[in-house]
């Protein structure tokens, strides 16, 4: 028997509950993980504590990011006592996720932990992390370097954010941080943020051109804040999006596109093949400063993670929410 968080379907809405489960009741797959850390996400919130459909069969244990130990494989490549970490593949919505003290999982879905890092080091880097390691991938075969200009980052606050401000910043880019928390100052710049913003002045709609104040951007937000973002990029600039909490539409024009050779690049993290995988945790094991990691984090028991999602929703967490799944 095992710990985990479990959303069941009643009465036309979404219930999770913290549950004893029996190890028959794993989903199928190759290896069996014993989780040590998970996270809490945007999307985890989302799947906890709201109906939106994003789960595809239930019941579901939550939880995309897996931070932990082999404990048995059918797989060669993994054997016990391998430390592993996976986030995205559907964790959660279609298969069974790590807010819980055992996973099964692919054994095609699993990355080797680096000795850089603890498991609990690798949870709160998590899909946030690697996303936001993916998003400065990208700026960079994309040609952007640190004498190019300023790098904006929105939602910086936020767990991508976070990270992606604490890794430009170690790799000498001048970063800005736009934020609608004016309080988390002192902790935006410790992480490396040179200047802040107030995300209100991204937040509305605006003209399609305006004056090129950013080499680059990485954008958590999508909607009106994206597309203003967009209009004030500089000639042959890339805007890496990987969220949405604005909004999921995009009004703006094609004259930024057309007129000053933008670039908008879309950045995924849950279905990415294992050698970007690879690449990215490689990259944070060489790139990112586990003290400025620490600063960022909170952690909280299994029991704590249904009361902690309406806040997580509701733009009220920052940093990383790290879950040790062996603490009630």
């Amino acid at each position: 028997m095992f710990n985990a968080i479990l959303i069941e379907r009643e009465g036309g809405r979404n219930v999770a509950r913290l549950r004893k489960i029996d190890d028959g009741a794993l989903p199928a797959g190759n290896v069996t993980v014993r989780v040590e850390y998970s996270t809490m996400n945007y999307k985890d919130g989302l799947l906890i504590a709201s109906d939106l459909p994003l789960i595809a069969s239930f019941p579901m244990v939550p939880g995309i990011d897996i931070a932990g130990v082999v404990e048995r494989s059918e797989d060669p490549r993994w054997i016990a006592g391998d430390r592993v970490v996976l986030n995205g593949y559907g964790l959660g919505e279609r298969h069974w996720g790590g807010l819980a003290q055992r996973a099964r999982v692919d054994g095609d879905w699993l990355v080797r932990l680096s000795d850089a890092f603890t498991t609990r080091q690798a949870a709160a880097i998590g899909t946030a992390g690697y996303t936001a390691m993916l998003c400065v991938l990208r700026l960079e075969k994309h040609g952007v370097r640190p004498g190019d200009g300023d790098i904006l980052v929105t939602g910086a606050s936020g767990g991508v954010g976070s990270v992606a401000i604490s890794l430009l910043a170690k790799l000498g880019y001048r970063v800005i941080a736009s934020t609608g928390r004016p309080h988390e100052a002192d902790y935006l710049k410790a992480l490396g943020a040179a200047e802040l913003i107030d995300r209100t002045t991204l937040a509305e709609p605006g003209p399609p051109m305006q004056s090129e104040r950013w080499a680059a951007a990485i954008d958590t937000a999508g909607s009106h804040t994206l597309v203003n973002v967009i209009a004030g990029i500089r000639y042959g600039g890339i805007v890496a999006a990987t969220g949405l909490a604005q909004g999921v539409d995009l009004p703006g024009t094609l004259y930024p596109f057309i007129l000053r050779n933008i670039t908008l690049s879309g950045v995924d993290s849950v279905m990415q093949p294992i050698a970007v995988r690879e690449e990215a945790w490689a990259r944070l094991a060489r790139d990112l400063d586990v003290a400025k990691l620490e600063s960022m984090v909170e952690e909280i028991g299994l029991g704590d993670v249904i009361d902690r999602a309406p806040r997580l929703l509701a733009g009220q967490i920052r940093g990383r929410t790290v879950v040790d799944v062996n603490r009630g």
